[in-house]
């Protein structure tokens, strides 16, 4: 345990600039509070006591505001930052070097007895801030969970996952060995994106609505070149006008002022 706990308190230095020492982050952090009473609760039930575990785990709720249940299985390197609010269930499974932020819920859908029921997180998983990852399916290594997304389907290797219910809005590039961690079996793993994103992240629904929009653009050109045509062959052209699509409707505004947004927020469109 105290090899474990070295090594957490290491992870914890790596991915929090604001973890100046190692005694503060034995005294005055929850994450690392919460695995260690964990991993005491976790051996607690694997003799049998079950009913201590659930104590144990309990009281480590009280002190940290993270409820994992003694069973779950949490894996070498997690890091639970901030914690307040987070739930891992009975059957979830959490693999090394996960990141897991407050608010998220590693929850079960199915309410049979015995039946796994809650997710499992690969390798390297980041869980942002208040996201719902819901049923018994796999996380796989490496994926990004975004800030308050709900989870219900399987994650593929690396993807990253928004929205409501959550959708993939991109693949994680291949690691480069200037930034990647090192397995133990030699695996490169891509570097650390806090809250699960970045800002190049897309929401895949503005994706599609805006190659909707270039679609739409690209047809009310040939339209207007075919009825050009039409007109210089001596036919009548469309009655009614073709005009160009209005981009401007696709800006947030201000209801009172009717401003659009400045041409410098135009990441912001949609």
């Amino acid at each position: 345990m105290f090899d474990d706990a070295r090594e957490l308190i290491r992870t914890i230095r790596e991915k929090d600039p604001a973890a100046h020492s190692s005694i503060e982050i034995i005294f005055a952090y929850p994450g690392f509070h919460a695995i260690m009473i964990h991993r005491a609760a976790h051996w607690c039930r694997a003799q049998g006591w079950e009913s201590f575990a659930r104590w144990v785990s309990h009281v480590g709720r009280f002190l940290t505001g993270i409820e994992i249940h003694p069973g779950a299985k949490i894996g070498r390197r997690v890091f639970i930052d901030h914690g307040m609010g987070v739930v891992i269930g009975e059957t979830a499974e959490v693999g090394d070097d996960c990141t897991i932020y407050h608010g998220v819920t590693l929850g079960g859908t199915s309410l049979t007895k015995g039946a796994k029921r809650h997710p499992t997180l690969g390798k390297g998983v980041v869980v942002g801030a208040g996201a719902k990852v819901l049923g018994g399916f796999t996380v796989e290594d490496d994926a990004q969970i975004g800030s308050n997304a709900v989870v219900v389907k399987p994650v593929p290797e690396g993807a990253t996952v928004m929205g409501v219910p959550g959708r993939i809005a991109g693949q994680m590039p291949k690691p480069k060995a200037s930034h990647a961690k090192e397995d133990e079996d030699g695996t490169k793993r891509p570097g650390f994106n806090a809250y699960g994103v970045t800002a190049s992240d897309r929401d895949p629904y503005a994706s599609s609505i805006l190659e909707l929009v270039r679609v739409v653009d690209e047809q009310n050109a040939e339209i207007k070149r075919l009825s050009a045509e039409i007109q210089r062959l001596g036919g009548s052209a469309a009655e009614a006008e073709v005009k160009d699509f209005d981009r401007s409707k696709l800006w947030a505004r201000n209801p009172q002022t009717k401003t659009e947004v400045p041409e410098e927020y135009s990441d912001w469109m949609i």
